[in-house]
């Protein structure tokens, strides 16, 4: 487990911007989950083990300098992983930190939302509810009705273009889902 370095960071943070916009001083100065056994665990800070990147807490990381790095399979919530070639992707066990901070959102209605699950994308006709100002691309965090985390993307369309489209067209292109947990359970 080590610190990431200047270029992993910024590659970190520009994919993390994406999806909360000025609300990453809040994962970087503060955090709302606690985790280990302290009651004030400290600061949060990114680490990287084996490609991937964690988010936790510095009194956990001091923990676990005791434990072998080839021994230390997993240590807080993973955010991201890094490709052979060098690029960040987001995995969905982040998807409780991007929800309590996210910047544009979208909630789906009930009977669209086992097909986002399933993973396919968001189409307009299964939006319920969609924040205003969101653009081309930007990130988009996906709650059910009743303001539950179901995943995250990238925005098809923008807000001013979803009113205009018909039922059929794609509003968010879907990155990661928590159905992921049951259809890649091995590979998480």
């Amino acid at each position: 487990m080590r610190p990431l370095d200047e270029i992993e960071t910024t590659a970190v943070f520009n994919k993390l911007h994406k999806f909360v916009g000025n609300n990453l001083k809040n994962i970087v100065l503060e955090s709302q989950a606690h985790e280990g056994p302290e009651p004030n665990p400290g600061r949060y800070c990114f680490r990287m083990q084996k490609n991937r990147v964690y988010y936790v807490s510095e009194s956990l990381v001091k923990r676990a300098t005791n434990i072998k790095r080839d021994k230390l399979v997993s240590l807080g919530t993973q955010i991201g992983k890094f490709t052979k070639g060098g690029k960040f992707h987001l995995t969905v066990q982040c998807l409780n930190l991007l929800a309590a901070n996210a910047k544009h959102k979208v909630w789906l209605k009930p009977t669209a939302e086992m097909s986002f699950l399933y993973g396919n994308s968001v189409l307009k006709g299964g939006v319920g509810r969609i924040t205003e100002s969101i653009q081309v691309n930007d990130g988009v965090v996906v709650f059910s009705m009743s303001d539950v985390p179901l995943g995250f993307g990238d925005a098809a369309k923008s807000t001013v273009d979803c009113r205009k489209m018909d039922p059929n067209g794609i509003v968010v292109h879907r990155h990661a889902d928590i159905g992921e947990y049951l259809r890649m359970e091995d590979d998480l």
